[in-house]
């Protein structure tokens, strides 16, 4: 069967495991499905930008055009570097975006994709930020009522922990397994300063992610349609917003949003 459309993020929702729904033009596509089955991605050589539709030669900020990607308020430098955050101050490419995605609550948290990172994610967006990442286990650190204090938080830590995830060692399945998530929270408490500290969240529930891999592979090589026009072969994982395959190569379907392709399954 073979359906065609522009590539956007997959979504993932949780039961025992991780559900991935691929949307694809008209179409959304329970990718759990086609596990250990081939699947073929064709690309067509077009690029949309997923803000304005339009034709674009290349992609921006992972989907955009250039004009959106300098004027659009999901690009501001903010959505990557919380901490430049100026809309608690009236100041915004668009405040009407900013009000439903950066004056709301939002959490730092602590995850173990590889090994320990932190993290800032609307409180909406939980679990959904963690599943993106191929987190394992995931920890609220605090709980503020901006954008701006969550990302001084996190600058706070980044001196003592990565923000960053390893994404081999995630798609490997390489993960520190002797972290203690609360013990890392009660340790990062203390690097806080008084006035961030009053944010700190009570919830030490730790929510552990389970992915629909039926093998990791040893070593994995990243694929791009941007140096193949075809992507085929058997499906064997998915996580993170990676596609695994059976001889550890890897497709990052974020990475294409905006890509024009026809599937085969």
């Amino acid at each position: 069967m073979t359906k065609q459309g522009v590539l956007l993020k997959m979504h993932g929702e949780i039961v025992d495991e991780v559900s991935y729904y691929l949307p694809l033009g008209p179409d959304i596509i329970n990718m759990n499905e086609h596990l250990g089955k081939t699947i073929e991605l064709e690309y067509l050589g077009i690029i949309h930008c997923i803000r304005c539709g339009r034709v674009t030669k290349k992609s921006f900020a992972q989907g955009y055009c250039y004009p959106c990607f300098t004027t659009a308020p999901e690009t501001s430098e903010c959505v990557l570097r919380p901490e430049l955050c100026r809309a608690h101050e009236g100041e915004s490419r668009d405040m009407k975006w900013s009000e439903d995605h950066c004056l709301q609550d939002h959490f730092v948290y602590l995850a173990i994709s590889s090994g320990l990172k932190v993290g800032v994610t609307r409180s909406s967006q939980i679990p959904a930020r963690w599943i993106d990442q191929g987190a394992w286990k995931a920890i609220r650190l605090a709980k503020t009522p901006n954008r701006f204090l969550a990302g001084q938080i996190e600058v706070a830590l980044k001196a003592k922990m990565s923000d960053k995830t390893n994404w081999r060692h995630m798609l490997t399945n390489d993960i520190d397994r002797g972290i203690d998530l609360v013990e890392e929270k009660n340790v990062a408490s203390e690097f806080l300063p008084k006035e961030l500290s009053v944010y700190l969240s009570p919830d030490n529930e730790i929510m552990e992610i389970k992915y629909p891999v039926l093998q990791y592979p040893g070593k994995v090589k990243s694929l791009s349609f941007d140096k193949l026009n075809t992507i085929r072969g058997e499906l064997c994982g998915i996580k993170g917003q990676y596609l695994i395959f059976s001889e550890g190569s890897v497709l990052n379907i974020r990475k294409h949003n905006g890509y024009l392709v026809n599937m085969e399954t």
